[in-house]
């Protein structure tokens, strides 16, 4: 019905109207870049009439028809009608240089909370929160929709204590938990909350046989999920071994993969690890330098492909990243290098690039969503100087983009679903880099959410806008009862609450209830002395409850029993009367 319909029935309104809040449409100007004259980037605008980056939606990107991951808007339809008469506009492929940028790297936030380098960063599938651990000892989860103005975190706390260096997190591809790996012995797996789920075992340090251990015995490096099925990982350590375990049996591993070097001692230490898209391969990089390739349903005795001298012996490798077709594999060398690998001919590199200036054995690089670039961070050359992140095209590793950022890029990710780039640097920061344009959600849910609104008397507790009256011998019914204080059943349901009452830790339950932790001879003997109470019994009835039995069936004295005198007794019959 029409207004002025409803304004001759004498129907003007259901009451007042709630006011809309507005969005600023140059909201997101202010997380603008400055972009800087880079000299090493001039060729960018030649180069971007050819390549269409994974932010374009002129390109489908290099993925299945079923898969959810894509980037930006949808793409358009590739043919113009010229009879197209509907309101929509014309998509013109030629206006995709001036209207979206090739990277998702025209904005940025901040998140500001660690105090040391973020040497761990992972994202959820569906871009909604990162998990980073930082030399700082501290893991701490971020919510994109929860976050405010201030980017802080939801929780923050020290999962190993103090063994702070934090090799990787990662998160499985369900979303419900992620594996930290940092530098102990033993993995944890935590839930999305962050709560601990699971810490597996380690292997005994004594044993040389390295087969034998039911986990690592030296400190773990890196960790990978299975790609399709989430009951399965793998971890990398020091000992000279890769690990495959199941999620639910945590006291031992599934299979172990012995690393064997040809150095003199044959071992050395595995950097880092991962699967291949399918999970049919298993690859790792070592200290000596060589790169190695298993197959998945092998019996792991020997690798199925193997490169020695891959990268410069001594060295620590960053990152081992396949590619999505699972033919190529990239990996990120500490000796400033960057090379890629075709596993079809696994003799020597297709292209490398060794100007990429490494100051952090975690620093990594992986290929952008559509398969056509690669981002890597790259240190400063110069005391004092700003950190780069590089963004290579796949085919001969040239330079395509240079960003410049505050510092030392460690860890980079760039997430397919949200079109985002996430790098840790090595000053503590966490940048969240996107586009307003083709980049969904992630760091823009922040300003969608408006400016906060502003606190005036009417949303002041009455503690600050009133001063308080205190009665303290009033009647019950009129006595305002501060914050401090409560009623009797109040007190009694708090009582109840283990986190208002801070109740101490229960008792040990499980396997250790009751003090019985083993079955060994020793736990046998103390827990046969807890139960013995003959020191409770009279020993003279305990003796005279078998003098009846012993009469009738001698077992120790019937071989004299015909020549043992009988023993008379005197009877005191008169000292009993004189008693009485």
């Amino acid at each position: 019905m029409s207004d002025d319909l409803l304004a001759a029935m004498g129907i003007t309104g259901f009451g007042k109207a709630t006011k809309k809040r507005q969005l600023d449409p140059a909201r997101f100007d202010k997380n603008k870049r400055d972009e800087k004259p880079i000299a090493s980037a001039a060729p960018i605008k030649a180069e971007q009439d050819l390549l269409a980056g994974p932010s374009s939606p002129s390109q489908k990107p290099v993925e299945d028809d079923d898969d959810d991951d894509g980037l930006g808007p949808p793409p358009p339809p590739q043919g113009t009608n010229q009879g197209n008469t509907s309101d929509e506009p014309e998509w013109d492929p030629s206006d995709q240089d001036d209207d979206f940028p090739l990277f998702p790297i025209t904005h940025e936030i901040v998140l500001k909370d660690h105090t040391k380098v973020v040497s761990a960063l992972a994202l959820d599938p569906s871009g909604a929160r990162i998990v980073s651990g930082s030399h700082d000892y501290d893991c701490k989860l971020w919510d994109f929709g929860g976050m405010d103005y201030r980017c802080k975190p939801f929780k923050s706390w020290e999962p190993s204590g103090t063994y702070y260096a934090y090799s990787r997190l990662e998160v499985s591809n369900d979303g419900s938990k992620f594996l930290c790996i940092s530098g102990t012995t033993q993995a944890k797996l935590f839930d999305r909350d962050g709560e601990e789920q699971a810490t597996y075992i380690k292997g005994d340090p004594y044993i040389r046989d390295m087969k034998n251990t039911s986990g690592h015995v030296s400190e773990l490096t890196s960790c990978a999920w299975h790609p399709r099925d989430p009951q399965q990982f793998i971890t990398s350590s020091a000992d000279s071994t890769i690990r495959i375990w199941d999620v639910e049996n945590k006291r031992k591993q599934k299979s172990v993969i012995v690393v064997k070097s040809k150095e003199r001692g044959a071992r050395t230490k595995v950097m880092t690890c991962n699967y291949s898209p399918d999970g049919s391969l298993i690859s790792g990089a070592c200290v000596d330098g060589a790169l190695h390739i298993w197959q998945a349903n092998s019996n792991f005795v020997r690798p199925s492909m193997t490169i020695e001298g891959a990268h410069t012996k001594n060295t620590e490798t960053g990152s081992l990243v396949f590619s999505v077709d699972g033919r190529t594999i990239l990996t990120r060398g500490g000796d400033n290098t960057v090379k890629l690998w075709d596993i079809r001919a696994f003799k020597k590199p297709l292209v490398a690039r060794n100007d990429l200036t490494t100051l952090y054995p975690h620093t990594n690089a992986m290929f952008s969503p559509d398969d056509k670039y690669i981002v890597t961070g790259a240190g400063a050359t110069s005391k004092g100087g700003r950190g780069r992140l590089m963004f290579l095209r796949k085919d001969t590793l040239e330079d395509v983009k240079m960003l410049e950022v505050d510092s030392t890029p460690v860890r980079v990710f760039w997430h397919s679903k949200i079109n985002q780039i996430v790098t840790g640097l090595s000053n503590g920061q966490i940048v969240v880099l996107y586009s307003p344009e083709t980049s969904l959600n992630g760091a823009k849910l922040l300003l969608n959410k408006g400016p906060p609104r502003k606190v005036t008397v009417e949303d002041m507790s009455d503690a600050l806008s009133a001063p308080t009256i205190i009665t303290p011998h009033a009647l019950p019914m009129f006595r305002d009862m501060d914050p401090g204080r409560g009623t009797k059943r109040k007190r009694e349901k708090d009582r109840l609450d283990p986190r208002k009452s801070r109740r101490p830790e229960l008792p040990v339950t499980g396997p250790g209830r009751g003090g019985r932790v083993g079955a060994s001879a020793t736990q046998h003997v103390v827990q046969n002395l807890v139960r013995d109470t003959t020191r409770d019994v009279d020993p003279r009835e305990a003796l005279l409850k078998y003098a009846e039995a012993s009469e009738k069936d001698p077992q120790w004295t019937s071989a004299w029993k015909v020549n043992q005198p009988k023993p008379v007794f005197q009877e005191m019959e008169g000292e009993e009367s004189e008693e009485k």
